[in-house]
This record gives structure tokens, C-alpha cells and sequence, in this order.
């Protein structure tokens, strides 16, 4: 009996990893989680107050109330539907997350009462404005925002069209996995809210800011428009949407991210680790790529040559092939100082929504691409790697045209992409589209007329600030015939030194291709193993050795005495760090070859409570 009773532990042990002897035979709730999978309790509030507000007959509380419940059955969560009185009578405080779709109607009591649930360790998960009035309908204002949130409203989103672009920031745990900068359409029908945060407690997410469309001061228009917030309050935390979750409006894929954001906030609530692998190598925080466009006044293009080495950095120069002969020492030259990249005209479409233009067909897209590397590759030991379209804008026979022609990345002016490149696979072949992120020196000097150097980069560093907010990737593209003037050089170095200085690696359109090519192929999960044990399973399915990499793993505690080891003997041991205050560990894995799985065994102390 004695026996069996030391081998169960030792079983025990090597599943759930470092715990006390003594809570293997008292805490029984603990094991019961880890072996029955017991889930958290939760609760939806169906505010009758709320409801109460609206025209008679309208059904949006309980079409709210169904949407959530498909998401939650979704993930086989249990769930109970709860009343108005049930928090007035404190019925909630059983429950470990309660969820407040579109609650705009609360009485006194209930607002105590959800102060108290998260004040003393509980989550809230709420959407739209919440608390906004009185359960008898009259206006109570924004003091629970303030409060609980950490945010002030702003204003609501207007309903100028029927759909807003809503920017998500990358590299959080709650935007885990979904690319960085990407556009989430949501409909306007329900007045979305923007707001500003306030406290450090609280995270912005998101923003509603469309920088391409709308006026006004970039940085502060940014952190005015706030649509998505986590954070937390006395013991407990809250994640807060200013839109309902079925006012999610698009294409299969805003409803596959939207579906992974939801996902990521219930897990956070729930205090599940979450984890993804960094968008950028080292510790840079963000990316800056220079596209320089060699066009009119070729020759200007010298005039950052001695810039880029000073810098140690390249750069990307993309040139028009039919006119390269034309210079051909100077494409030589630039060769050296980075990559080629090539202008054409696969036809002219004014926009992704242009039915009356269209691109060339596969055919006449085929041979013009072929074509330009063909005219380029006359210069001896010069290539091409990147194509951008003359007009901008691609399809998917331009893809198949650029990937059988052995290029690397095409370079978009699209309006409505993420800030990060997207992976393109066609047959074999391995594509990045790279989305412009920022005005160019077209805009700022040609459309707004900011000839003082001053203003110009004022401008720029208000992109850069937006898109290292984001933490995607910052597309600077610059012409020959302006901002590689003489006069205009100054600006381009001191806007490099700026982006320097935030810790934005700065590369070449290949550079990036490299990276961001092997790094997307890094499968990764994480799971709990008891209370005190994180089993981390990586896998290189590529064709590449990965040099370094980094995974950042939210723990969801302050814990210490971390202690790292792996399932397979002779496995190569990652660094690590942890930062107490965002409960981050970070991994760094070296030297991780093509075909390679990895698991990793996360040992540490929980807090004493």
C-alpha cells in the first residue's frame, strides 16, 4: 500500500511538476482541476434595466445575450444566466468571471456589489457603456469608467459608414497570435465607444483612429480612440470592448481573429498562461524597413549612401527595369548598400473596390515580371528580390507570377492590411506581401507642402510612434526626387537616429523576407500542469535552422523560483528572464534546427497568498 502510495506521488510529480506533498492529500480541489479539467465559473448578466431602455419589441439585449452564449458553448464553458436582483443580492460573488454584454443599465446596488466582485478578486468581462445609467433609465455618467476601467470616454464612433477599421496592437497577451495591426472591421449600428486610458493599471488594446482617413494629430489621436482595454482593479481584473461582440462584421478572416481575441481575453480572465513568439528579433520592439524609390533624379540616390554605412544598415531601392540601362553603374552601386527591388506595371486598378479597372491577366502579369528580373539581371551580379506594382495593388495572379519568377516580397500600398507582412505560399514558392504602414515623403512633401525640415519630421515620427504602438513593422518609402534632395538628407538622419533610439530594428526587404519567413513557421503551445508547472511544446516544421528566437509566456502571477528544464535529456536549455510586473517570462531559444520539437518543462513557486 505504501508503495503504491510513493509511485502515485512520483507519477504525480512528473505530470504536475513542483508541489507540496501535504496539498497532494488536502488541497483536492487542485487535483480535481488538473485531472477532471474543471473549468471557472461563469455568469452572464441579462440586465432587464438595460433592456428596459429600449424601444418595445427590440431584441438587442437577447441577441447579445445568444451571441455570447455561442462563443462560450464554443469552448464547452459552462455558464449560468443571471438577473438584475442576483447581483443586488450578492448571488454573483459564487461565480469567478461575470460577463456584462452591453449593461448600460445598472442600479446602485448592482454597481456596489460588481465594485466589490472585482475589487476582491474577481474578473469582468464587458462590452459598450457600461453602467452609463440608472436602472430606472436616467443618465449616471462615466464615474464607473473612471473607477473601475482606468478610462475616460471620449466620444462615440460616428456612423458615417457602415463599417470602422479597428486597429489591434500585437505582441500583448490578449492580441496573442493575431498579427500585429490588424484591421477588425466593426459595424457602427451600436455607436461604439472610444476612450482614453488614464492609470498604468490599464492596457489599450486597440484604436479606432484611421491615420489614412481622418485629420488631426497622429499620437494624440491614437490614445484618444481607445476601443479595446484590460486591466486590473484592487484584486480582480476586467477586459472592456467599446463594441458589442456581434457587431464583428467582414471577411472569414476579421471573424477568425475576432474569434482568437475572445478567446485570448477569456483565458486571460481566467488567469490561463498565454504565449506567442516575438514578431522581432533581439529585443527590438518594432521594425523599420526604407524603400527608396529611384526615379526621377537617379543620381540623389547617393545622397544616403554615406548615411547607411555610418548607420551599419540597409536599405531597399527599387528601380524601373525598362530604364535601368540607362544607369547602370549607379544600380550596381546601391546593390551593394542593400536590395533590388522592381517597379511594374501589372495594370491599374484605383482601389480594392474598383469594378471598373482591373489587373492584367496571369499571362500578360507573367511575362512583365519575368521581363523586369531579366532586364535587371543584364547588370552583372545584380538581382531583384522585391517587386512593388506601379499602381500599388496586387491579386492573386500577381502572386503566382512573383513567386514563379523567384521573388521574395512584394511591397503594397493596400489601405486596409495588418502592419506586419503577411506569409503567401504558392506552391513551392514562399512570398511576403509588405504593407505600406506610413506616409510617404510623396505626402508630406509633395501633397502637404512641409518644405521645412522641421514639419517634415514631426510628421514621420508620428508614424513611427503609431506603428512601434503597434509594434509592427514601419515602411518608410522615399523618392530620389524628394526626399533624397540634398536639402532633405538632414531629415532622414535624424529621423533614423529617432527610430534608433525606440529600439526598432532596421532592415532590408530581403532581411525582413528571412526573418519573418522562418520565424512564422515556429508552431507553439502552452499548457497548465497543476499549480505549479507551464509545459511548453515548440516545433520548427521549416526548412531552416532558427537562430534565436524569443517567446514571451504571461503567467498570470508573480512567481519565483522559476527553474527551466526539458523532457529529452541533452535538449539545448533556453535562457530566461521574468518580469514580476507584467508576470512576462521570456525564453530565448538558440540554435533551433528544421524539423526540431522542443518541450519544455516551466517549474516555479506560486505567491503566497
Amino acid at each position: 500500500m505504501l508503495a503504491s502510495i510513493v509511485v502515485y506521488l512520483l507519477i504525480l510529480k512528473g505530470v504536475m511538476g513542483r508541489f507540496s506533498y501535504k496539498e497532494a492529500f488536502t488541497d483536492v480541489n487542485s487535483i480535481k482541476k488538473v485531472v477532471a479539467g474543471e473549468g471557472n465559473k461563469i455568469a452572464i448578466l441579462y440586465s432587464q434595466y438595460t433592456e428596459n431602455r429600449l424601444p418595445p419589441g427590440s431584441t438587442w439585449t437577447s441577441d447579445n445575450i445568444t451571441t455570447w452564449k455561442k462563443f462560450l458553448n464554443n469552448y464547452t464553458l459552462s455558464y449560468d444566466i443571471i438577473q438584475d436582483n442576483d447581483i443586488e443580492k450578492g448571488k454573483h460573488y459564487k461565480y469567478e468571471i461575470l460577463i456584462l454584454p452591453g449593461a448600460q443599465a445598472l442600479s446602485d446596488e448592482e454597481v456596489i456589489n460588481i465594485k466589490k466582485f472585482i475589487d476582491g478578486g474577481g474578473s469582468v468581462f464587458a462590452t459598450s457603456g457600461t453602467a452609463s445609467f440608472s436602472a430606472d433609465g436616467k443618465w449616471r455618467g462615466w464615474e464607473f469608467f473612471n473607477e473601475v476601467f482606468g478610462m475616460k470616454f471620449i466620444k462615440e464612433v460616428e456612423r458615417d459608414e457602415v463599417t470602422k477599421i479597428h486597429t489591434l496592437r500585437g505582441n500583448l497577451p490578449i492580441t496573442a497570435n493575431i498579427p500585429t495591426g490588424y484591421p477588425l472591421k466593426v459595424a457602427t449600428w451600436d455607436r461604439p465607444i472610444q476612450v482614453e486610458v488614464l492609470e498604468p493599471r490599464s492596457t489599450q488594446v486597440s484604436f479606432w483612429y484611421n491615420y489614412r482617413l481622418q485629420d488631426g494629430l497622429v499620437r494624440e489621436e491614437v490614445k484618444k480612440s481607445g476601443g479595446i482595454v484590460y486591466g486590473s482593479y484592487g484584486k480582480g481584473r476586467f477586459v472592456w470592448m467599446g463594441f458589442e461582440i456581434n457587431s464583428v462584421i467582414g471577411i472569414q478572416e476579421d471573424y477568425i481573429f475576432f474569434d482568437r481575441l475572445f478567446h485570448n481575453a477569456l483565458s486571460w480572465l481566467r488567469y490561463k498562461p498565454l504565449a506567442y513568439v516575438k514578431d522581432w528579433p533581439q529585443e527590438y520592439k518594432a521594425a523599420a524597413m526604407l524603400a527608396v524609390m529611384v526615379g526621377d533624379q537617379p543620381q540623389n540616390v547617393r545622397n544616403i549612401l554615406s548615411l547607411l554605412k555610418a548607420e551599419g544598415i540597409k536599405a531597399t531601392f527599387f528601380v524601373d527595369p525598362a530604364k535601368v540601362s540607362n544607369y547602370n553603374d549607379l544600380v550596381k552601386t546601391i546593390a551593394s548598400y542593400g536590395d533590388i527591388g522592381a517597379i511594374v506595371d501589372i495594370g491599374f486598378k484605383a482601389s480594392v473596390d474598383d469594378t471598373t479597372n482591373k489587373l492584367d491577366d496571369y499571362d500578360t502579369q507573367t511575362k512583365k515580371v519575368r521581363q523586369a528580373n531579366t532586364q535587371i539581371e543584364v547588370i552583372k551580379g545584380v538581382h531583384a528580390d522585391g517587386l512593388l506594382p506601379y499602381y500599388g495593388l496586387f491579386d492573386d495572379n500577381s502572386l503566382r507570377a512573383i513567386a514563379e519568377a523567384k521573388f521574395k516580397y512584394v511591397l503594397t500600398d493596400s489601405l486596409t492590411d495588418r502592419s506586419v507582412p503577411r506569409v503567401i505560399i504558392k506552391g513551392e514558392n514562399t512570398v511576403i506581401s509588405i504593407t505600406k504602414t506610413a506616409r510617404d515623403d510623396y505626402e508630406v512633401i509633395r501633397d502637404f507642402g512641409l518644405t521645412q525640415q522641421e514639419f517634415q519630421l514631426y510628421t514621420y515620427k508620428e508614424d513611427v510612434d503609431r506603428v512601434l504602438f503597434e509594434g509592427g513593422l514601419y515602411v518608410f518609402k522615399l523618392h530620389t526626387e524628394f526626399q533624397c534632395q540634398p536639402q532633405n538628407i538632414s531629415v532622414l538622419k535624424d529621423l533614423l537616429k529617432y527610430i534608433n533610439s525606440k529600439q526598432m530594428w532596421v532592415a532590408s526587404g530581403n532581411e525582413i523576407y528571412n526573418w519573418w519567413v522562418k520565424k512564422n513557421k515556429v508552431e507553439m503551445r502552452v499548457e497548465p500542469r497543476g499549480e505549479s508547472r507551464v509545459t511548453v511544446s515548440i516545433s520548427n516544421p521549416g526548412i531552416e535552422k532558427l537562430t534565436e528566437i524569443m517567446l514571451e509566456i504571461d503567467l498570470q502571477m508573480n512567481v519565483t523560483n522559476i527553474e527551466i528544464s526539458s523532457e529529452i535529456i541533452g535538449t539545448i536549455q533556453p535562457a530566461f528572464s521574468f518580469n514580476p510586473a507584467t508576470h512576462m517570462l521570456y525564453l530565448k531559444i538558440k540554435e533551433f534546427k528544421p524539423g526540431e520539437t522542443r518541450i519544455y518543462y516551466v517549474d516555479y513557486d506560486k505567491p503566497k497568498v
